[in-house]
């Protein structure tokens, strides 16, 4: 078995031992979806390693790159999401063999930690490589009025943007330096690169995207069983007044889809008072890679993260 760094060239044999191992009902594996997420990221084209046998890739690890910042500083990071070992090569060990070593060059290019959300099935061989819980991600939700439950609707996004391209650059900034400046949380820094590539042109996912002079909204309707969840993915606001703004498109946007609750991780009431926070959505978890101990021990602590659900949710 040999394990290399994967290049472009080996996307078509990486995206069979996907669809092999993986299906495509979870998500699309094609070879635009592939390059959306690790070629054409703002934050860098993400580290991927394929094990070979022969000329056949039977196994894949992806890193995505990622940024988190904490005051001034700015960490260089990982995001560990596409992984898959083709079916006739399973037992060989392949997940953990690939992603060791992507732990090593990881390291050597100067990341300094990786994170990623993994599921119950998941976490336990995460856990054994010496990655940490960090906690379930904290979510507010609100509960709609009754009289949109039964709202029969058809679920169909819109991109509204009435802010232009120096409006954009201007809110993120302004965001990103409130908490920087702050200097207590580690948050993913926003560029109008990042919030067109995340939601605008995401081909994974639609969001409806409402954009104007100091405000930024992005979400979408997430059906679980019998209900609409308005999950509000990016909220970002210059002031109090967008903030009313905001309030009011998610109550538009409500109406709209029939949603029964809306989520956000940020606990603006974006619908009324009515709502309910707690640990509800999935598990963070977090492996050092290049950081001092002390810096090692505040990635273990959630409260010490700032995030919308856009920054953790899987896409």
């Amino acid at each position: 078995m040999v394990i290399r760094k994967a290049t472009e060239t080996d996307i078509p044999e990486i995206l069979k031992v996907l669809k092999a191992s993986l299906g495509e009902t979870s998500s699309r594996k094609t070879k635009d979806v592939w390059k959306f997420k690790h070629v054409n990221n703002p934050f860098g084209k993400s580290l991927v390693l394929i094990a070979l046998e022969g000329d056949a890739v039977i196994g894949v690890r992806a890193f995505m790159r990622w940024k988190w910042q904490r005051g001034e500083k700015v960490y260089s990071c990982f995001r560990a999401v596409d992984t898959a070992t083709h079916p006739d090569h399973q037992g060989k060990g392949i997940f953990k063999k690939l992603t060791l070593e992507a732990i090593k060059i990881a390291k050597v290019e100067g990341g300094n930690f990786i994170f990623n959300t993994p599921n119950d099935q998941s976490l336990p061989g995460y856990l054994k490589m010496n990655w940490k819980e960090v906690g379930k991600l904290k979510v507010t939700i609100s509960p709609t009025s009754p009289f949109l439950w039964f709202k029969k609707v058809n679920i169909k996004y819109d991109i509204i943007r009435l802010a232009g391209k120096e409006d954009l650059n201007n809110l993120c900034a302004g965001k990103n330096f409130n908490i920087s400046r702050e200097g207590t949380e580690f948050f993913t820094p926003k560029t109008m690169e990042y919030l067109f590539w995340r939601y605008e042109n995401n081909p994974l996912q639609q969001y409806e995207v409402f954009s104007d002079n100091g405000l930024y909204l992005a979400g979408y309707i997430k059906i679980r069983n019998y209900s609409r969840e308005l999950r509000i993915s990016e909220i970002i606001v210059s002031d109090d007044a967008k903030l009313t703004k905001a309030r009011k498109m998610v109550k538009a946007w409500a109406n709209k889809f029939g949603a029964t609750v809306i989520s956000a991780a940020e606990d603006h009431e974006l619908y009324s008072k009515l709502k309910f926070s707690g640990g509800y959505g999935p598990v963070m978890t977090v492996r050092k890679l290049n950081l001092s101990s002390n810096e090692d021990e505040e990635t273990k602590e959630l409260n010490n993260y700032r995030y919308s659900l856009g920054d953790l949710e899987l896409f």
